[in-house]
């Protein structure tokens, strides 16, 4: 009969989980914990690591843009509008700004549980330059919590006009920079539903929303052009490009914007065509402001 093998030793009560290859140095394993990204146990999960590498690798696009604020004027402001459960706001927080003896973030949520989980959040962490505000988006514009400008705007999957209000308070702050990764965006579509009988007389390209899945997909993407055409007309420079792979997120479009006082002659007036053009001119004061 074969011997069997000795049991393994239990681990000691008080042993520390490995950290997880995936994790930075110097990342808040706590933090982590406490935004679900890693277990009680400090593992990572499926799900859990897909929202890691997401978070990590919009990271490495906004911590350039954080390191030349920092350098050109010794300090740093950051409002992430919608800011949930503000994962972003304090990774950001966490990798950049908590080695720094200057910079501060901003959380603005309207869900005023989010917003006193997160400052009793911040108190454990203590993580002193991070603020958060449950107000609307026109009381952040006049807030006198916030300073008159602001450097950074981000949203990080701002559901639907939530993106919007975002760059209309960027606009308001003269934001250096907009980080801008739309999610669902369901308005523009909703009034090209609205409308699509009247389009059928006016234009071919009509065509392009006759389906229902096509309405919802060309309204998104009309949705995000609409928007870059926005900023162009107000002076800002533009990245387009992809968030992570498809395999991640289907809502994987990445925006940044950077403020260059050198509006594009024609984008106001290209954005006005396209709500003629396709029957959304009851939309000119979301876009063309």
């Amino acid at each position: 009969m074969a011997k069997s093998k000795p049991a393994k030793p239990a681990p000691a009560a008080d042993a520390k989980p490995a950290v997880h290859p995936d994790i930075r140095p110097g990342q808040s394993i706590e933090l982590l914990k406490e935004l679900h990204i890693l277990t009680r146990e400090g593992q990572l999960n499926q799900d859990s690591r897909r929202k890691l590498k997401q978070v990590y690798h919009l990271y490495q696009f906004i911590e350039p843009l954080l390191a030349e604020v920092l350098a050109g004027t010794g300090d740093l402001t950051l409002a992430d509008h919608g800011a949930g459960k503000s994962y972003l706001g304090f990774i950001l927080y966490d990798l950049f700004l908590k080695s720094k003896e200057a910079g501060t973030v901003y959380g603005i949520e309207t869900r005023k549980e989010l917003v006193a989980h997160s400052r009793e959040l911040v108190a454990r962490l203590d993580f002193p330059r991070m603020r958060f505000l449950d107000v609307s988006v026109e009381e952040s514009t006049g807030s006198a919590e916030l300073p008159a400008t602001i450097d950074v705007v981000t949203a990080l999957h701002a559901c639907n006009t939530a993106t919007d209000d975002a760059i209309r308070f960027a606009l308001a702050k003269q934001a250096r920079f907009v980080v801008l990764v739309p999610c669902c965006q369901a308005e523009v579509a909703s009034v090209l539903r609205k409308n699509k009988n009247a389009s059928f007389g006016l234009t071919p390209l009509s065509e392009i929303w006759r389906h229902p899945i096509h309405t919802r997909e060309f309204g998104s993407q009309l949705t995000n052009v609409l928007r870059c055409l926005q900023l162009e007309a107000h002076g800002y420079q533009l990245t387009v490009t992809e968030l992570v792979g498809w395999e991640h997120s289907m809502k994987n479009e990445l925006i940044i914007a950077r403020r260059t006082d050198a509006p594009r002659k024609n984008a106001m007036e290209r954005l006005e065509k396209i709500l003629e053009e396709l029957n959304l001119t009851e939309l000119r004061s979301r876009f063309a402001c």
